[in-house]
């Protein structure tokens, strides 16, 4: 995907679930080794909202959405295993979830309202991408390299990421299931 553009007094922001250590180093090492152009700029993760700009004078609204919505799931158990593609459609090759599909996608839903209530581009199928933008042969080698891959991990907070001109940055993490946020969000004192 490629990133939009910001417009005047916006950032362009993503929502996700970074993959934890040792997960995470591994993912982008594969990625790297794989040849992604991109593969140093972006910490391995599971999207819930793509790349999308935002006006900053917003992102205090777009936190507090982020922190009610989110506090509203329970933590839950992501299990990757094994590769997929979207080719034809997209040259991404990408370790899939056996486990957490659900939860991901009613997070996803639940964050696409508000202040984020975007068009998406394609249905919304929970993934981490090892592999995008190079050559067939090269996703050949992705799919076949990372095909017995596993991993498993829980999740207990997303993030809202922002892209600094180069690569992608953690700004801000949301904890799921936090009863504090929901009283932080709504500007009530909690215990």
């Amino acid at each position: 995907m490629r990133l939009p553009r910001a417009g005047a007094g916006e950032i362009v922001v993503g929502v996700a679930i970074a993959v934890p250590e040792p997960f995470c180093g591994q993912l982008h090492d594969a990625r790297v080794r794989l040849g992604d152009p991109e593969g140093r700029n972006v910490v391995p993760h599971v999207t819930l909202i793509g790349p999308t700009p935002v006006a900053e004078d917003r992102l205090d609204e777009l936190d507090a959405h982020l922190a009610r919505t989110v506090a509203g799931h329970r933590p839950f158990r992501v299990q990757l295993r094994g590769t997929d593609t979207f080719r034809p459609v997209s040259p991404v090759v990408f370790v899939a979830l056996t486990e957490g599909e659900e939860q991901c996608a009613a997070l996803e839903a639940a964050v696409r309202s508000g202040p984020l209530q975007v068009e998406a581009h394609f249905p919304y199928h929970p993934h981490v991408t090892v592999a995008h933008d190079v050559d067939d042969e090269a996703l050949d080698t992705a799919q076949a390299e990372m095909a017995s891959y596993e991993a498993g991990f829980d999740v207990t907070h997303v993030h809202r990421f922002v892209h600094d001109g180069t690569a992608w940055r953690p700004a801000q993490r949301f904890v799921l299931g936090a009863v504090g946020a929901l009283a932080d969000a709504a500007g009530q004192d909690h215990p």
